[in-house]
């Protein structure tokens, strides 16, 4: 493994931490748990997440995988334009904001007002697009390595990208509030 998917794993590591952790501190807060974090989310549709969560983790798995173990950092070209660089920008647009949720929704649930609910809707828009970048950037690679592995990387990425954009971002938010 070369310097550049070092710094990869390493930013995943410590995203991946940061996630975690904040899921594990945010459902140990006094504003109500987990339940409270689904604020009007219906309770007979909340299964479909938890399905679709397990999903998108066995895809990020799957493109994570496929990015530091079978491409070739210095080969890769994404659109013509971008190098294996761009992985590193993606992956932190994914992961910082995906940190900040959990804290931001409790502090929303106990202190309600726009600006918190701004930054809410925010860091969830990034994740989306963060993840639509990855899904673009794994479909553009001018340094495809054809097989497996690279169409579950894509297919991963983009059921990654339907839950963080459609799931996460457009429909939590809009039943949280309802």
């Amino acid at each position: 493994m070369g310097t550049q998917q070092i710094i990869l794993l390493i930013i995943n590591i410590l995203g991946g931490v940061a996630v975690i952790g904040s899921y594990i501190f945010g459902l140990n807060t006094p504003t109500g748990g987990a339940n409270a974090l689904w604020g009007g989310v219906p309770a007979n549709i909340r299964p479909i997440y938890g399905v679709s969560m397990i999903l998108s983790a066995l895809g990020y798995f799957a493109f994570l995988f496929f990015i530091l173990f079978r491409l070739v950092p210095a080969e890769t070209r994404i659109s013509g334009l971008f190098g294996f660089g761009l992985f590193y920008a993606i992956f932190l647009v994914i992961l910082i904001p995906s940190a900040l949720w959990m804290p931001l929704t409790n502090a929303y649930i106990g202190n309600p007002n726009p600006g918190m609910w701004i930054g809410i809707r925010t860091v969830l828009a990034l994740v989306g697009i963060g993840s639509i970048a990855l899904v673009w950037a794994l479909l553009t690679l001018q340094t495809k390595i054809p097989g497996v592995s690279y169409w579950l990387a894509v297919a991963g990425s983009g059921y990654f990208a339907f839950h963080t954009a459609i799931l996460d971002a457009i429909i939590w938010a809009a039943l949280f509030k309802s």
